[in-house]
């Protein structure tokens, strides 16, 4: 009780000085109100008439849910059961900023109850397994839809944290191991939901590539390194989606907290990059008021998750003291300001309304049908036939729903939780499957077949159902969450029931539900693998459609699966079993060779490729042609579909070169997803980013003369032709962008 009495004074302290209403001028006097002007003379008009009081309320924002493990009752202004709340200014028209975690769709952090039921999109590797920056954009427009019709201005989505890691446990909320495809496909997503008139993040900057202590540990790498790699998916996201904000995240990087990172925040966002919008930390990862406020943070989120505050009274203190510049003050308020308007919050206030589940739902499903990746097909056992006799379905609840992942992103589903209770049931979980159940969609599309479920916790029973049947569907599973990492062993002895299965009937498919790359042992022996990611909110009517061929698979790998624990980057995740709070460093020393650029450099034939992925009719890329003319390296080929059905190509172009700072052999330098009928044909040009040709050195993107590699493919390692484009010398400055 006393904690609490305390918390509950210090709330009221903290938002003492907030703005009320009154004093206000008249509508006609407020030309910040005229929308012909622009968003920075907007920002400017308004920031003259703010005092101290009102400015020091825009740089302050609290978790808008009650917290039991912080005696701390949220602010009654807030959205109930939602990540964040900024009190507004009233007497300026400016409203608060109610903000909501996000990333796979509205977030609860309030739990399951229906009234915070939303619709969820695939995992955000899932959607990126699309290599389709339209279909991610229409997810981002519909799940920002969704925000907006709940209450919030602000979604704290766009995870852009390259999958350096493999057993992160974050890995999928993010973009992918490349820079280039994580850059675009999380851009689209952002553009997506701001389009909605709303803000939305770009997240974790930087270089927060494991969970493993994440808030102690200090990334440690090159930093040209790092512009070719986690900086350059950050840069390239940024440049395509322009997003209000951008959240700091929990890790170290040369010594220095992310949000207090001098190099990060204002050297490269704000003064190569140009960055506009304004820096928000996440929550708990705000250390200090003025060392923050001077290193580029403009606002301190989420009170109680810092240790204290500090900004509000401390930072009125370090402007006191001369620690902090009036000016400083005013840029932050400023930055804030202008992202309101820029993005629509201050011209289009939010207001709760209705959602229509059942459009939405048709988004998602299109999502995770292309996001799923046909990984082996072997004899063609896949697409199932509607007369198939007897079908024997086994294990990960599929009789039930569909896994999603854990933390701060989790969705919570119309109606419940179809497999309640699974561990953990508090942070990070709870596990949660949405009610969407494969096996129903399975008996939909074979009405006459005999389909019998065993839950595969018995894999002795499992083998006998699939020798009595004529083509066996294992389910497995392996749950991820933030704050977690975890091995890319499958658990509760899933690849033990898969060889029991599949040595009693060689038909068997294996789907898998995961957030990321796992190792699969048994992958030689089954006949097919379909990896469907975390599915979303109609997964299970998403693989039925695609185990039967009502729609084609069409998704790639955006990550590299490596076949074991010996092709792993380093064999243990830095930090693991060092005492609680002890300082430690994580060594990227493999720099800017990430995932397929490692396996190209080491010579390491992986399980599955980056890039990889099947489908049920077949490809021919021809005619390939590459030109440098302008200073701009033009690609063109022509993509055919060989086979008998409809179906989407992922043609993808690579670049290579043996200078110096070359990370690896060669990087992604574009691709294009294409539909064709049976025996259709077009012709694809790719215009390649010339910073995909260069080395960045000591601030500037350096292109060396001398002959480059083109390569054309289906994944990293499946090549159709190769050709050679010689380029001249090129400079570029680390501002620059297309």
């Amino acid at each position: 009780m006393k904690q609490r009495a305390v918390a509950a004074v210090l709330l009221s302290a903290l938002t003492a000085c907030a703005p009320v209403a009154g004093d206000a001028p008249p509508a006609a006097e407020r030309p910040w109100m005229n929308r012909t002007l622009g968003a920075d003379q907007r920002a400017d008009l308004v920031l003259r008439e703010m005092t101290q009081d009102e400015k020091l309320t825009l740089v302050f924002g609290f978790f808008a849910t009650d917290a039991a493990w912080k005696s701390y009752t949220a602010p009654a202004e807030g959205r109930p059961g939602s990540a964040g709340y900024v009190p507004g200014v009233p007497r300026l028209g400016i409203p608060p900023q109610w903000q909501t975690d996000a990333g796979i769709g509205v977030a609860s952090q309030g739990g399951a109850k229906e009234k915070w039921a939303r619709t969820a999109l695939p995992s955000g590797l899932g959607t990126t397994a699309t290599w389709n920056p339209e279909l991610a954009f229409k997810g981002g427009a519909m799940i920002g839809s969704e925000a907006r019709s709940s209450g919030f201005n602000v979604m704290l989505a766009g995870g852009t944290n390259l999958l350096r890691e493999p057993r992160n446990g974050r890995n999928f909320e993010y973009g992918g191991e490349d820079p280039l495809l994580a850059g675009a496909m999380v851009g689209a997503q952002v553009a997506g939901i701001q389009s909605n008139h709303i803000v939305s993040t770009i997240k974790h900057f930087a270089l927060n590539d494991q969970e493993t202590a994440r808030d102690i540990g200090n990334a440690v790498i090159d930093h040209d390194q790092a512009r070719m790699s986690d900086l350059l998916a950050f840069q390239l996201a940024i440049e395509r989606a322009d997003p209000g904000a951008i959240m700091c995240s929990y890790n170290k990087v040369d010594g220095h907290w992310a949000c207090e990172n001098d190099w990060l925040l204002g050297r490269v966002l704000k003064g190569e990059w140009g960055f506009k919008g304004y820096v928000m930390s996440d929550w708990g990862a705000t250390h200090s008021a003025a060392k923050s406020a001077n290193a580029g943070l403009d606002q301190d989120s989420g009170f109680p998750f810092d240790d204290k505050p500090h900004y509000r009274e401390p930072l009125r203190a370090a402007l006191a003291a001369g620690e902090v510049s009036p000016a400083r003050l005013d840029d932050m308020a400023r930055r804030i300001l202008r992202s309101l308007f820029a993005k629509g919050v201050m011209d289009h206030p939010v207001v709760e309304g209705p959602i229509d589940f059942a459009a939405h739902a048709a988004v998602t499903q299109a999502d995770a049908e292309q996001a799923a990746v046909l990984l082996k097909n072997e004899g063609g056992v896949l697409p199932l036939s509607a007369t198939v006799h007897s079908i024997a379905v086994i294990g990960s609840h599929a009789d039930k729903g569909v896994l999603s992942g854990g933390g701060s992103s989790q969705v919570y589903p119309e109606g419940v939780n179809a497999v309640p209770g699974i561990p953990p049931t508090s942070w990070p979980g709870p596990v949660v499957f949405y009610p969407s159940a494969p096996l129903a969609a399975i008996q939909q599309h074979a009405p006459k077949a005999n389909v019998r479920f065993a839950a595969g916790d018995d894999s002795a029973a499992a083998a006998r159902l699939a020798a009595d049947s004529e083509v066996a569907v294992v389910f497995v599973q392996q749950w991820t969450g933030e704050s977690i990492d975890t091995s890319l062993t499958l658990p509760y002895e899933q690849d033990a029931l898969v060889a029991a299965v599949v040595a009693a009937n060689p038909r068997t498919v294996v789907v898998l539900e995961t957030g990321g790359p796992v190792f699969m042992p048994w992958i030689d022996r089954v006949a097919a693998a379909l990896e469907v990611w975390y599915p979303g909110t109609r997964g299970g009517e998403a693989i039925g459609n695609l185990l039967f061929g009502t729609i084609n698979p069409s998704g790639h790998l955006p990550a590299t699966f490596p076949r074991d624990a010996s092709q792993l980057v380093r064999r243990d995740i830095d930090g693991t079993g060092l005492p609680p709070g002890r300082d430690f460093d994580v060594h990227y020393g493999e720099g800017a060779a990430v995932g397929y650029k490692w396996f190209d450099l080491k010579g390491i034939e992986p399980l599955f490729p980056f890039g990889h992925g099947l489908s049920y009719t077949t490809f021919a890329l021809s005619d390939l042609n590459a030109s440098s003319t302008g200073g701009e390296l033009t690609v063109t080929f022509t993509t055919r579909n060989t086979g008998q059905r409809q179906g989407m190509d992922v043609p993808q172009v690579y670049v290579g070169h043996r200078g110096d700072g070359w990370e690896a052999p060669k990087r992604l330098a574009g691709w294009k997803k294409v539909d064709l009928a049976p025996g259709a044909s077009t012709q694809v040009t790719i215009t390649v980013d010339p910073r995909l040709l260069a080395v960045a050195q000591q601030g500037e993107w350096r292109i060396a003369a001398g002959d480059y590699q083109v390569v054309l493919g289906f994944s990293s390692r499946d090549i159709a032709a190769t050709t050679n484009v010689r380029w001249e010398e090129r400079k570029l400055p680390a501002s620059w962008r297309p």
